[in-house]
């Protein structure tokens, strides 16, 4: 069960690391045109903060099970991607954007089955 604990938040780690660094790198404008539309919904600061999370939910999922160092970050950046999910959802379901929304309840179930895993029957 460790191992897979660790291939799956090491996938949500690869997933939202690259998610969150694109909402970073590039401006709400070119998101947008590349297919993320919900982007028009928020302001680019708003973009970026979400950006933002992602990398350091990414972070969170690996470095401190990794080093050894303050661990207990690991199942609360699971359960903060949970909630980015949630919300993600939400904003999809609001835009009739129905596809999304399943790779939204996907990552959510992911995330949820790490923050299960650490904070429970698996924590480091």
């Amino acid at each position: 069960m460790n191992l897979a604990l660790w291939i799956v938040a090491g996938l949500l780690a690869a997933v939202f690391g690259v998610a969150g660094l694109m909402k970073l790198a590039q401006p709400k404008e070119r998101l947008a045109a590349a297919g993320l539309a919900w982007t028009e919904d928020f302001s680019a600061g708003a973009v970026k903060a979400i950006g933002g999370l992602e990398v350091l939910a990414a972070l969170g999922l690996i470095l401190p099970a990794t080093f050894g160092v303050v661990p207990i970050l690991t199942p609360l950046a699971a359960a903060g991607l949970v909630i980015v999910m949630i919300g993600a959802a939400v904003t999809h379901g609001r835009r009739g954007e129905h596809p999304a929304i399943a790779v939204n309840v996907v990552l959510l179930v992911l995330a949820a089955f790490v923050a299960w895993g650490r904070f429970g029957p698996h924590a480091f």
